[in-house]
């Protein structure tokens, strides 16, 4: 039994990768990855990655701002 034929039939017959692509996420994961963990009171505000993104430009943006009046 090759092994594929041994993973295969360690597979529940509920799985289904028929659809699946092959490397799909391969070159953002090449690229790296920069997850950042919210804690709760902070994710009840910012509710998706858009929402931080915003809140973060602005932010730097103020920074920016401030640092070219000194």
């Amino acid at each position: 039994m090759s092994q594929n034929a041994a993973s295969d039939h360690n597979l529940r017959d509920e799985y289904d990768f028929s659809a699946g692509v092959r490397g799909k996420h391969h070159e953002a994961y090449r690229r790296g990855t920069n997850v950042v963990l919210l804690d709760p009171d902070v994710a009840e505000v910012f509710k998706d990655s858009t929402a931080v993104n915003t809140a973060l430009r602005l932010l730097l943006a103020l920074a920016r701002e401030q640092a070219a009046k000194q």
